[in-house]
């Protein structure tokens, strides 16, 4: 499949607008049938997810949908012994960047004499990390979300995942979540298990937010609870963009731009350089390969939908660009990348340099993965330490300074016509 290069310039506003969209989800057309579902296991609890894992199996109890101690042990047996040990590695890598974005526990200033202010962190109770499954297998996805909530104190952190056919686990995921330190793993994916855990059935527990990666159906049901529970930011199929110069090598950017749209067909992955030879031989090159390649119908549907090489007429206007489209995955391969870094003001995660390809922090590198998509990178942030952590304000005035703001709290509070507040400040110096 042939794709070319495009100038910035030359792009209608809606061909622009139709990359800058490229491929946001689009919930509502399942956000009716998600409703029912969530409602219903509001309502009826476990039976409800029992009757959609029946399909599976026949005979299953409550008891089939947690993760068994045995199951683990068996879990582990099954597993290559070298994944086993990959995952620990990036396990720990994962751990120590997270272990850096920890603040202090306290802090205080005396804003004025007799007035002492300050926060205080606390890690939430309990949470739930969605891990995408069924018959894929996505290990990363656990050390990614349940790592951060275990660095951060939370006193719990529950799974949940689609089971494989017979109501059991994928090796993989459990494993993950057991070097990762997950308490308890249900076997309850897509709607049913984010309802399950936002309201609490008879044997899932309800926590206090839910994280992670997930399709449609899981997006929706997570914006339906929103509230009910916390969540992190909306997600959409996986994204990235290059911005690269007359430095980046075609053959390189070719290879990373394929790997990132062989997630799924609605993946999208943009190109934009200053380089028109750059442009060229990356478009030559990804055509060269393409025949070779495999998951070729995802790859295609990827590159013909959300996928484009763009030519900027100068360094500015490819920053521009940039900035705009707010990339869930962001490559810089520019002669100085640091100095480009600066200018860079959305985007989820950024790889810097010919040796950061997007992989690397996808699975080892140790920053996290769950990140926003479709332009969510202008207000959100990726999955951090501080998603599983509140932080409360205290206050400790003294007579003195509680006299010192005794006029201003009166004078505000009368002219909201709030007497009883001003009475409260007013009674202390009767």
């Amino acid at each position: 499949m042939k794709i070319g290069p495009e100038r910035i310039d030359n792009l209608s506003p809606e061909r622009l607008n139709a990359i800058m969209e490229r491929s946001m989800e689009d919930i509502a057309s399942v956000y009716e049938d998600i409703r029912k579902i969530v409602y219903d296991v509001k309502e009826r609890g476990d039976i409800v997810v029992l009757e959609h894992y029946r399909k599976h199996k026949h005979d299953i109890g409550p008891p089939d949908l947690e993760v068994s101690p045995e199951e683990m042990q068996e879990a582990y047996r099954q597993l290559d012994p070298k994944v086993v040990e990959c995952l620990k590695a990036a396990a720990k890598n994962i751990t120590r960047f997270h272990e850096a974005q920890l603040e202090r526990e306290m802090w205080s200033i005396e804003v004025k004499n007799g007035i002492l202010v300050g926060r205080i962190t606390r890690p939430m109770d309990i949470v739930g990390c969605y891990v995408p499954g069924g018959t894929a297998m996505y290990p990363s996805s656990v050390l990614m979300t349940v790592l951060p909530a275990k660095v951060a104190g939370v006193g719990e952190v529950v799974a949940i995942t689609p089971p494989l056919k017979g109501m059991k686990g994928n090796p993989a995921t459990l494993v993950a979540a057991d070097i990762a330190g997950c308490d308890r793993i249900f076997k309850v994916g897509g709607p049913w298990g984010v309802a399950g855990v936002a309201y609490g059935t008879e044997t899932m527990p309800r926590v206090h937010k839910i994280v992670g990666p997930g399709n449609k159906y899981v997006t929706a049901a997570k914006m339906l609870v929103y509230g009910q529970v916390d969540i992190d930011s909306p997600a959409g199929p996986s994204e990235a963009l290059i911005l690269a110069d007359h430095t980046g090598d075609p053959e390189l950017i070719a290879v990373d731009f394929l790997s990132q749209i062989e997630h799924d067909p609605d993946s999208a992955a943009v190109l934009v350089t200053t380089s028109k030879s750059v442009a060229e031989g990356v478009c030559e090159n990804i055509d060269r390969e393409f025949d070779a390649l495999h998951r070729k119908e995802i790859l295609e549907s990827s590159l013909s939908k959300h996928s484009y090489v763009l030519i900027a007429k100068d360094m500015d206007q490819a920053i521009d660009f940039t900035n705009e489209y707010a990339a869930e995955h962001l490559q810089v391969l520019t002669e100085d990348p640091f100095i480009t870094l600066n200018r860079i003001k959305h985007a989820g995660s950024i790889f810097m340099g010919p040796y950061a390809p997007v992989p690397v922090g996808d699975y080892a590198s140790g920053t996290n993965h769950v990140l926003p998509t479709g332009q969510c990178a202008r207000m959100f942030s990726g999955l951090s330490v501080d998603d599983f952590i509140k932080k409360p304000t205290f206050q400790y005035l003294s007579k003195k300074g509680l006299e010192s703001l005794k006029d201003i709290v009166v004078t505000l509070a009368e002219a909201e016509g709030l007497p009883i507040h001003a009475r409260a400040v007013e009674a202390r110096f009767k």
